[in-house]
């Protein structure tokens, strides 16, 4: 488990209920260790192509940005930012 700083942690707080619709552990703590390991991602792929998603979370990002409605933009887009 990596060593992630405080303020780094209480960015991963706002992702909470991004992760809990993802069905992903939604702990400040736990969001920060799914970015370490999942960054960095490639500016060249969209995060709902991302490989670390199954298809329901994918879809999910998808239909969101397809949708183009806050919240779930802004924290899709967040979390992309965050993952590059």
């Amino acid at each position: 488990m990596p060593n992630h700083s405080p303020e780094f942690i209480d960015q991963c707080a706002s992702f909470t209920d991004l992760f809990l619709q993802l069905g992903l552990p939604s702990s400040p703590e736990a969001i920060a260790d799914f970015i370490a390991e999942h960054r960095p991602l490639s500016g060249d792929v969209l995060l709902a192509d991302a490989p670390f998603w199954n298809e329901g979370q994918a879809q999910f990002i998808r239909e969101q940005k397809r949708m183009d409605e806050p919240p779930w933009t802004i924290l899709i887009d967040q979390l992309s930012e965050a993952l590059r």
